[in-house]
This record gives structure tokens, C-alpha cells and sequence, in this order.
């Protein structure tokens, strides 16, 4: 199984990357939060991959830290909650955040990640909350951080846009506009997709 690559980030997308191994392209899955911090295209880039096999399919998952990648093995090993749904709930917080959710068993705030209904939040808590506490997080494990503030999210946000080829004005500007539009305490992930729902649809 392979469990890491390093190359060249050759195109990326919403969801997904190519990563230019040697020429050969590998297609990999990361996370929306993950996906806005790899290196522009063309820039080297190494990440820890989780190969996922399937009757159908045979998929490759990216972390660029191991705390990541661990948080993601506990998430998959809940019932009902594949690797796509695992990365869709690392989408919608930051690491520290959703340990410190998940600790505290705050089932209303993981609701508001996209695809997380009461039901999937409830057995998160419920499986995860002792186990996230053996999760290497240093101060944070302990300390428990608190959510960053809007500023910051929308800061990240115009970073994400800007590696994935968008100009910098233009960044601004939609994630101004999709702040404006959901809120400032929106999630990361709902802004982020607001804001490029605006830039796919400006000429």
C-alpha cells in the first residue's frame, strides 16, 4: 500500500489533486482545509497517503500531517462513516477544533459540517470522545484552543482561492462577498464553497 508521495502538485480541484510522482499522476483526495494549504501548482509537495481499496474502486487519501491522518482512521472507524464522509467532517474544522468538539461531545456544532446530520454527530461523540485524547496534539490536546476568529477564517479563505489559481483581488472579493452572504461565524467549508460557487460563475 502506498503511504506517502512527494512530487509535483500538477492540478488540483475542489476535491481532489494530481500529484506529478516520477510522471506518473496520482489522483488524491484531500480535505478542503488541507486541499487550500498544498503548494500552487507546479511547486514540489510531499503528503501521507491512506489508500482505501474497494470492489470498485482503489483511492488514494492525502494528509499533510500525521495527526490528520490518525484523526481520519478514528472518523472512518465510526459506523456508517466511510472515507469520503471522514474527509467531509476534516473539511469542516480545523484539527484542534474538531478534537476540542469532539471532547467536549458538542453534537450542535458538528452538525453545521456539511453532511453531518444529528444522528452521524451523536455517534462521533459517542465513539470518539475518549479516543481523540491519545491523539498528539501537544498544548492543544490539553488546552483545548478556541475557535479561531472570523478575521482569521476569512484570511485562510482568501489563501485557499489564491493556491488554487485564483488572482488575490479576486479571492477578496468572493470571500468578502460569500462572508457577507452566509455570515462571518459560517464554516470554514461553507464559505469556501460559496465563495468558489462565485468565482465559477463570474465570466
Amino acid at each position: 500500500m502506498i503511504s506517502s508521495l512527494r512530487g509535483t502538485v500538477q492540478e488540483k480541484s475542489l476535491e481532489e489533486a494530481t500529484l506529478d510522482v516520477g510522471g506518473v499522476g496520482y489522483r488524491v483526495f484531500f480535505s478542503t482545509l488541507t486541499l487550500g494549504r498544498l503548494p500552487a501548482e507546479g511547486e514540489p509537495v510531499q503528503v501521507r497517503i491512506r489508500t482505501v481499496v474497494r470492489e470498485d474502486a482503489f483511492e488514494l487519501f492525502g494528509f499533510l500531517t500525521r495527526t490528520e491522518e490518525e484523526l481520519f482512521l478514528m472518523l472512518n472507524s465510526v459506523s456508517h462513516v466511510g472515507p469520503r464522509l471522514a474527509l467531509a467532517v476534516l473539511s469542516g474544522m480545523e484539527v484542534p477544533e474538531l478534537v476540542a468538539a469532539l471532547g467536549r461531545g458538542e453534537v450542535a456544532r458538528l452538525t453545521k459540517i456539511h453532511g453531518v446530520g444529528k444522528k452521524t454527530a451523536e455517534r462521533l461523540v459517542l465513539e470518539l470522545k475518549e479516543k481523540v485524547k491519545t491523539l498528539h496534539l501537544e498544548q492543544v490536546a490539553t488546552q483545548m484552543k478556541p475557535e479561531a476568529p472570523a478575521s482569521k477564517n476569512l484570511a485562510d479563505l482568501v489563501s485557499a482561492l489564491v493556491n488554487l489559481g485564483y488572482k488575490a483581488p479576486q479571492a477578496e472579493k468572493a470571500a468578502a462577498s460569500a462572508s457577507e452572504r452566509l455570515g462571518e461565524e459560517a464554516a470554514f467549508q461553507a464559505l469556501f464553497r460559496e465563495a468558489l460557487k462565485m468565482l465559477r460563475a463570474t465570466p
